[in-house]
């Protein structure tokens, strides 16, 4: 089955040419392209994209305001930012409004088709400039206390949720655990709901912010 994606793009020139790799990758459906974010819910209803090329700096909705609003309804889609920003507080917002994925737009053309796809079985694909910031924020000493862990995580929770902290997809989750994929499914759901959070790397940094694991 073919992953269907969607464009956020105020950028004509670049939407166009992302438009054009999209169409033009077999592995892909194109579902749209849009300059602003505007009706991004209403757009997402109709098209149902698998993933979403996002990018930041766009008029009216910025795409880390347009990611929180998307993930709230639609949990399940697979927001990537591409952006020109390597701002940590950017990478930071980003993540926690639940995105996914990080690339920066000088990525080639080859990078962004394999982070889509590796976006969509879910890994978390970032250019090395921006993983490597991303290691330096959460290697910064927190600027508040470490909270006691009140969510009433499982041994086993616990356990998958070290997996993704070290950014393992939910495949390899499973082999590690020795249970199926349909089981981790059922276990990160859990987690999500204790933790109260919409997404993998909003768990993720909030398993590391507050000590979790």
């Amino acid at each position: 089955m073919k992953i269907k994606v969607a464009i956020c793009e105020d950028n004509d020139a670049l939407r166009k040419g992302l438009s054009h790799l999209i169409m033009g990758t077999d592995a892909f459906e194109f579902c749209g392209a849009y300059p602003d974010c505007n009706d991004i819910i209403q757009n997402c209803r109709t098209t149902t994209p698998d993933v979403i090329l996002m990018d930041i700096d766009m008029p009216s909705i910025n795409g880390i305001e347009a990611t929180g609003m998307l993930k709230k309804e639609f949990p399940d889609i697979e927001v990537m930012m591409l952006t020109v920003f390597e701002n940590e507080d950017l990478i930071f917002k980003a993540l926690c409004a639940g995105a996914t994925g990080y690339l920066l737009k000088k990525s080639s053309t080859t990078q962004i088709v394999d982070a889509i796809k590796e976006l969509h079985h879910g890994g978390s694909p970032m250019t090395s400039e921006i993983a490597r910031k991303t290691i330096e924020f959460f290697a910064k000493p927190p600027k508040f206390a470490k909270l006691e862990n009140t969510y009433a995580l499982s041994r086993r929770e616990v356990e998958i949720l070290e997996c993704l902290v070290k950014g393992n997809s939910h495949k390899m989750v499973a082999d590690a655990c020795c249970i199926s994929i349909g089981t981790v499914y059922t276990h990160i759901n859990a987690i999500y709901k204790k933790l109260h959070v919409n997404s993998k790397s909003e768990a993720v940094i909030k398993a590391i912010k507050e000590g979790l694991v």
